[in-house]
C-alpha cells in the first residue's frame, strides 16, 4: 500500500499540534487533571469549613469564664506563642475532634482583634 507524500509531515505536524496544544492548555489555558481538580476542592472546602466555625470559636470564648485572663495571656504573646496559646485554651477545636485546628486559630485570634485595632 502507498501513501501518498504528505501523509508523513501530516502526521508528524498533528503530533506535534497535539503536544503543543496539551503543553499550553495545563501552563496557560487552566487546564488540570482530576488529582490536581481533587486536592484544589478538599484547600477550598477546608478553608470554608474553617470559615463557618469562627463564630463557634468566639461564642467558646464569650463563654469562658477565664476569658479576661486568656485574652491578656493572648495579647502578651506574639507570633507562634499566640497561636499555640489559642490552641491551649480549646477555644480552635472543632467540635467532634481532640485536637485543635492551626487554621481555625489564626482565623479566630483575627477575628478577636486582640491589638485593638
Amino acid at each position: 500500500m502507498t501513501f501518498p507524500e504528505w501523509t508523513k509531515p501530516g502526521v508528524y505536524g498533528a503530533l506535534v499540534g497535539a503536544v503543543a496544544v496539551s503543553v499550553l492548555g495545563f501552563t496557560w489555558g487552566g487546564w488540570t487533571t482530576s488529582g490536581g481538580a481533587l486536592e484544589m476542592a478538599d484547600n477550598l472546602a477546608a478553608e470554608q469549613v474553617t470559615l463557618a466555625m469562627v463564630p463557634v470559636c468566639l461564642g467558646l470564648s464569650e463563654a469562658d469564664a477565664e476569658r479576661v485572663e486568656i485574652l491578656a495571656t493572648l495579647r502578651e504573646s506574639s507570633g507562634f506563642q499566640q497561636r499555640d496559646a489559642m490552641m491551649e485554651t480549646g477555644w480552635a477545636t472543632l467540635p467532634g475532634t481532640d485536637t485543635p485546628s492551626r487554621d481555625l486559630a489564626d482565623a479566630c485570634l483575627a477575628e478577636l482583634a486582640l491589638d485593638g485595632s
